[in-house]
């Protein structure tokens, strides 16, 4: 079997990472278009850079929950049975990694990764973001930014993301919005290709009604639960 999952804030939620749409969420907080888009960082970079600071140091402090390593045993399970788990992740956060997960692609980037505004190049760094570091590839300074996907850019690995849904048996989404495009157009894809979709979320998501099956709760308790049924 060829499991497609999507997850999403979420499923991090836990874990003490903040989500971006609730009512106490990020945004709420912070202007988007000050310190997630390009337009924002070439205005301010200082600003951008503190912000993505802070953000590393939550995830420093941060540890995977229950969800995290159940899709975890999910992707070694279903691999020693001659299955496959393809999981796609909008988080920025390492969690999936931690808890064990061998392969997840970050369509919207990585906090723990750097780019070089200049020539593009990346590196992994849970350091300090700061004007003075000099890029390894290109060698100049002052272009130092997190390899995040910000507003107004193009997720990354849609061609690869494309082709694993296209293939799979199950599309599953969890700790999603459904607002957030283009991740939440994949449930309409999968369904018009006759793939069976399963919503896991906190609360029905925006785009709830596409489901045809739908787990409401916490992550830690849901994604564990259904993961068992699924080994089952």
């Amino acid at each position: 079997m060829k499991i497609f999952v999507l997850t999403g804030a979420g499923v991090s939620a836990e874990s003490g990472l903040g989500t971006f749409r609730d009512k106490d969420g990020v945004w709420t907080r912070y202007d988007l278009n000050d310190v997630a888009t390009p337009e924002g960082f070439a205005r301010n970079p200082a600003l951008v850079r503190d912000f993505y600071n802070a953000r590393r140091a939550n995830l420093a402090g941060a540890a995977p929950n229950a969800a995290h390593l159940a899709l975890a045993r999910l992707e070694a399970e279903l691999t020693a049975r001659g299955g496959e788990l393809y999981l796609c992740t909008q988080n920025v956060d390492d969690l999936h990694e931690r808890a064990g997960s061998l392969r997840v692609i970050h369509m919207h980037g990585e906090l723990a990764v750097t780019r070089c505004n200049h020539c593009q190049a990346t590196w992994s760094d849970t350091g300090v973001l700061a004007a003075e570091t000099a890029c390894p590839a290109c060698g100049r300074d002052q272009g130092a930014r997190p390899h995040v996907v910000w507003f107004g850019e193009t997720p990354l690995f849609m061609d690869e993301i494309e082709d694993a849904l296209s293939r799979a048996d199950l599309f599953v989404s969890i700790g999603t919005s459904g607002s957030v495009y283009p991740a939440a157009g994949f449930v309409t894809e999968a369904r018009a290709m006759g793939i069976a979709a399963c919503e896991i979320n906190l609360e029905p998501s925006a785009n709830a009604y596409v489901f045809d099956e739908k787990h409401y709760g916490p992550a830690s308790e849901v994604v564990p639960a259904w993961v068992e049924r699924m080994l089952k």
